[in-house]
């Protein structure tokens, strides 16, 4: 088979990863609208089911393609495959995002992703984390295409340094063709950056300008729910992150919030579905993680997040700083959060959306919303 060229075939992008699927799409799209009419998948419509509408979506006036492959279960990435091939595919990260489904085991997680490396074009381009240790499990060894990394702390074709958090984002350097050029994006948290380094290595290898690439991620439309922040009255800030939850991602969300908490800081936890046998160490290791940092008090929601603010304590969390609450106690712990909550607090609120923990967003920034 013939090298995959860009320049006269369509590229089509697939984006799988136990996290970042949705925020690389949209910045991959964001870059190559600079110069193109795209394609792009909506926001979480990354099931077999919407790949088959997407296959008849795609015509002739766009110039590429930029989709989702989402993936509980073994054999969902070769069906995505098998309705429309890519020949660009990204794999975020291999996590643990349904790893009850793969018997627990991250070795069967990262088989299921690596379906997308066997049924993507075979000379085509594959970009992975360096940096992600799980990624190393990944079958590439029969991949005849073009395999390139991303990194922060590891060497990587696209390597991101001087990471610095500002008001509205973040912001990075990274070299290219020699030279080292400086972005923005409009989201927070180095793990967000990682995900601009994938847009950055997708647009560079389809002959994208560095200041397109910078103007695409500093304009890009950011997903909702995803560390959005919310400035209230009596410098109260709200950090929405109500839409998935795994363990990597409250650790990331986690750092954000003590990045950017300048006073008092509260976490609010919900909890982490589909992790089967993992899901007691899990819940503790984040306890524990919580635990290392410097929150003022955990809050956790839903029946299994109990075992965060055990975790936290049982490394030395103080016990007083700890509350938990059942689904339907969600108005109790909205009360105690309103009679709570002092001026200068930034509070975090993060959980998978089928605990609807966006009610207690959205409580929040009406009880404090500025007059």
């Amino acid at each position: 088979m013939l090298a995959f060229n860009p320049k006269a075939e369509k590229p089509i992008i697939a984006v799988t990863g136990s996290a970042g699927k949705t925020m690389v799409k949209s910045m991959v799209s964001a870059i190559l609208r600079e110069r193109w009419v795209v394609f792009e998948s909506k926001d979480y419509y990354n099931t077999v089911d919407k790949t088959i509408e997407h296959a008849d979506q795609i015509n002739f006036i766009h110039r590429a393609a930029v989709l989702e492959y989402g993936m509980a279960f073994p054999g969902a990435i070769t069906d995505h495959c098998q309705i429309i091939q890519p020949n660009i595919s990204v794999i975020t990260n291999v996590g643990l995002a349904h790893i009850a489904n793969f018997e627990g085991k991250v070795e069967l997680l990262a088989a299921a992703k690596s379906e997308l490396i066997q049924g993507m074009n075979p000379s085509g381009i594959l970009l992975i984390n360096a940096d992600d240790l799980n990624s190393k499990l990944l079958n590439t060894r029969n991949f005849t295409g073009k395999i390139l990394t991303v990194g922060i702390k590891s060497k990587a074709d696209y390597q991101a340094s001087k990471l610095n958090y500002s008001e509205t984002g973040m912001t990075f350097s990274s070299t290219l063709k020699g030279t080292e050029y400086s972005f923005q994006i409009p989201t927070l948290g180095e793990h967000n950056v990682y995900n601009a380094l994938f847009a950055i290595g997708v647009a560079d290898q389809l002959g994208f300008l560095p200041t397109e690439m910078q103007t695409g991620l500093q304009n890009m439309k950011k997903p909702n729910h995803r560390l959005a922040t919310h400035r209230l009255k009596d410098g109260i800030t709200v950090i929405d992150d109500t839409v998935h939850s795994h363990p990597p991602a409250v650790k990331a969300a986690v750092d954000v919030l003590m990045r950017i908490a300048n006073q008092k800081k509260i976490a609010i936890l919900g909890s982490m579905p589909e992790l089967g046998e993992r899901t007691y160490q899990d819940y503790e290791d984040i306890g524990r993680y919580v635990a290392t940092k410097k929150v003022d008090f955990l809050y956790t929601f839903g029946k299994s997040s109990v075992h965060i603010g055990e975790g936290a304590i049982n490394a030395g969390y103080p016990s007083n700083q700890v509350k938990h609450y059942k689904q339907s106690l969600i108005k109790v712990m909205h009360r105690e959060l309103a009679e709570s909550i002092k001026p200068g607090t930034t509070i975090l609120v993060k959980g998978a959306s089928r605990l609807n923990m966006y009610e207690t967003v959205r409580f929040l920034c009406e009880h404090f919303k500025i007059e």
